[in-house]
């Protein structure tokens, strides 16, 4: 008979069945991957090899896919270290007024190093000064040795030697790639233009300029590393009008044996500068020849007294104070003191003279007679008004200041009215001249585009409209009477008007009358003027053909005259072989001299 157990007795399930075996738990997937692999079991070798191929396939990929990279950007590497600071950032190009390229970018490369990732120093400086021999291995090798992170090892490098470098394979040696700055015009318009530094920095004139109109700030910004993305910069120059002048005032300098000299072309209705040359100049692809004290722009920045040029606006203001008129006769029979000081006149009349006489005799006497009728304070207030006693701004950041009489007597009057005793930038004195012939109206000098419209409304009148027409009128008599001084700068057909000036140079506080600045203005034409032309030169000497004479119509006149000549087909001044037709019907009306 069966044994029998009570339902709850916990023996009786081992008695009458087996017990369950106890789950083992799922091993994680870390654990079950390295079993897959490192399993010596033949039955798990097949996924080992699967895992490990695609492992391997993996790691292949990402190194080509850098080594791809790196090869189709090698320049994004070599920067990417780079203190963005230290880079020369890119610079607009700057064109004449037909769009003739005046300077543009060139891409380059330069050297650099990361002195903490060079491992051999030595070495280093070894190889590269192999390459590069004008470098400084004491130098470099300091530069090796500092504790900076980035330092210039060359700028501006040729494709040569950046060749050679790179096989070099020397770590934390890199190349970057810059703008450089160049001039494909050379010298020709070096005073204008300025210079750049290696940085791509503007340092002078309309370089300079460009910088403070924002290209600084874009630069800062990182915004300025293509030029292909900055508008160029469009100048007023003409530069065929440029090469001209250049051309011809180095002929002159070499002809009348002159130190220097300088020269302008300017439109009188817009102020607009078509050219500006100032010799010696420099070539600004070498920015250090323009460091020569000898180079400066004597036409901006120099200051000179103009002589018998002032009489001009000695004349213009007599004629529009209404003291004077067109009519009126001065006594230049006898000469003037002041104490001990004696004004004559160069040519003597010793006779009375007509306002027109005065002008075309260039008298001393008659011109001061003429500002002593306006009065002492009449006068230096007609010459603020001119802009002849403060400093002229232009968009180059290089002017002068003008070099006035701290007392301003009687004598002051005297010999400033013909020239002499106020010192000023030649462009100040074109710019004031230009008003006398353009209607009476002052335009500022730019060496920017500007309208006729914009040059009006940035204008302010100075003389009446006729003074305007009598200051032509005369300065046409001057270039056409036999004995005016601007004869040789008559060139036939186009209506030539002028006016020079001989200065004496002051020389140990004492002038001098064998060193003389001489200066010529001429306008074209003259009855309707569309440009000043102007040319100094600084003491050019007596010559052959010159029968002893060192002033300005027998040097800065037939200069000028051979500019009028050789810059009028590129300014639009056709020759005309029949005068204009009652081009002066004030002076007619009025019976002036010489109109009969």
């Amino acid at each position: 008979m069966a044994r029998s157990f009570p339902p709850d007795d916990p023996y009786q399930l081992s008695a009458t069945r087996p017990a369950r075996a106890e789950k083992k738990p799922r091993a994680s997937w870390p654990v079950r991957v390295w079993r897959a692999l490192f399993s010596m079991r033949i039955d798990k070798s097949r996924p080992r090899l699967l895992i490990v191929m695609v492992g391997f396939l993996a790691i292949f990929g990402a190194i080509s896919y850098r080594l791809v990279h790196y090869a189709s950007q090698p320049e994004e590497v070599a920067q990417h270290h780079f203190p963005v600071t230290e880079i020369a950032k890119a610079r607009p190009d700057i064109i004449d007024r037909n769009g003739v390229v005046l300077a543009t970018d060139v891409k380059t490369v330069s050297l650099f190093a990361e002195p903490k990732r060079i491992i051999d120093k030595d070495e280093a400086v070894e190889l590269i000064t192999a390459v590069l021999p004008d470098l400084n291995a004491r130098e470099l090798r300091e530069k090796f040795a500092s504790k900076k992170g980035f330092v210039w090892i060359k700028r501006e490098i040729t494709p040569k030697e950046r060749e050679e470098i790179y096989r070099l394979g020397l770590p934390g040696i890199g190349f970057q790639p810059e703008s450089k700055r160049i001039y494909p015009n050379g010298t020709a318009a070096a005073h204008i233009l300025g210079y750049s530094s290696i940085d791509n920095t503007g340092i002078a004139g309309i370089e300079q300029y460009i910088d403070t109109q924002g290209l600084a700030a874009l630069a800062n910004a990182g915004l300025a590393s293509d030029a292909t993305k900055l508008a160029p910069v469009k100048l007023s120059l003409d530069i065929r009008v440029q090469h001209a002048l250049r051309d011809e005032l180095a002929k002159g300098i070499d002809r009348y044996k002159a130190k220097a000299g300088g020269g302008m072309v300017v439109d009188v209705t817009t102020g607009e500068v078509i050219a500006l040359v100032s010799l010696p100049d420099f070539d600004p692809n070498n920015p250090k020849d323009a460091l020569d004290p000898d180079k400066i722009n004597r036409v901006v920045v120099g200051t000179y007294e103009m002589g018998s040029t002032f009489k001009a606006l000695t004349t213009a203001m007599a004629l529009d104070s209404g003291k004077i008129n067109i009519n009126s006769t001065l006594d230049a029979r006898s000469d003037l003191r002041y104490g001990k000081y004696t004004i004559g006149d160069f040519h003597p009349t010793h006779r009375v003279l007509t306002v027109p006489e005065v002008f075309i005799h260039s008298s001393n006497i008659g011109t001061a007679k003429m500002a002593l009728a306006v009065g002492v304070e009449g006068h230096r207030a007609f010459l603020k008004k001119m802009g002849q006693l403060d400093r002229l701004q232009t968009e180059l950041p290089e002017n002068a200041e003008p070099q006035v009489q701290k007392y301003w007597n009687e004598l002051t009057t005297v010999t400033v009215a013909y020239g002499h005793g106020l010192a000023v930038a030649p462009i100040q004195a074109v710019m004031a001249v230009s008003a006398l012939v353009n209607g009476g109206h002052m335009v500022p000098p730019t060496f920017l585009p500007r309208t006729p419209e914009d040059a009006l409304a940035l204008s302010k009148t100075v003389i009446k409209p006729e003074t305007s027409e009598a200051m032509r009128y005369i300065m046409r008599l001057n270039a056409s009477h036999k004995l005016g001084t601007a004869g040789k700068a008559d060139i036939e057909g186009y209506f030539v008007g002028g006016k020079t000036g001989t200065a004496d140079k002051s020389i140990h506080g004492h002038y001098d009358g064998k060193h003389v600045f001489t200066t010529f203005m001429g306008i074209a034409p003259a009855d309707k003027p569309r440009y000043l032309f102007m040319v100094i030169l600084d003491e050019p000497q007596a010559v052959q053909g010159t029968y002893g004479y060192q002033t300005a119509g027998w040097n800065a006149g037939p200069v000028t005259g051979a500019v009028i000549e050789r810059a009028a087909p590129f300014l639009d001044m056709p020759k005309r072989f029949e005068p204009p037709v009652a081009p002066f019907p004030t002076m007619v009306k009025l019976g002036a001299w010489g109109t009969k």
